[in-house]
């Protein structure tokens, strides 16, 4: 597992290099490289956005800070985690001296609109909290995405009621 979080580490350092425009080597623990070589450099300025998704405290919200343009964390645990995850991104940018309202702040969740499972209220309801805590985009699956129905109530429902959030 540590070795997947250096070599992580290692590629954003890369692509960073690479985007910037210098052709210098780099030298690390798993990747040398003669020069950091990107042509043509891409469209978007400075660079493309980097998204990192995980909440692991002590490497994955670390690189966030260091890195990262967005995050990516796990809705399911609920808000009072979502909100210490936060925190401990805060604490991160903190330490790098990394300005936290620069990092979009994004979820992972998932929606069930059917009998029994979730209504219309509580998708409205989820979203809120979670811009409440500083979220600016919610992504969600859906296990019933085969069915049309669900679909047709987000677009037509959930997505009006929470445009402005």
């Amino acid at each position: 597992m540590a070795e997947r979080f250096e070599r992580l580490e290692e590629a954003l350092q890369i692509v960073l290099q690479m985007w910037s425009g210098k052709r210098t080597p780099y030298h690390g623990k798993y990747y040398q490289l003669e020069e950091t070589l990107n042509s043509p450099q891409p469209l978007t300025q400075p660079h493309p956005s980097i998204l990192i998704g995980g909440s692991g405290e002590k490497k994955t919200l670390r690189l966030v800070a260091q890195y990262a343009d967005a995050c990516n964390l796990f809705a399911a645990p609920g808000s009072e985690v979502l909100r210490h995850k936060l925190d401990v991104l805060k604490a991160h940018c903190e330490q790098f001296r990394r300005d936290y309202a620069t990092i979009e702040k994004t979820t992972l969740g998932t929606v069930w609109l059917a009998s029994g499972h979730m209504t219309v209220a509580d998708v409205i309801a989820q979203c809120r909290l979670q811009s409440g805590l500083g979220v600016q985009q919610a992504i969600f699956n859906m296990p019933n995405v085969h069915e049309i129905a669900p679909l047709v109530t987000f677009g037509k429902e959930v997505i009006p009621a929470v445009a402005e959030l």
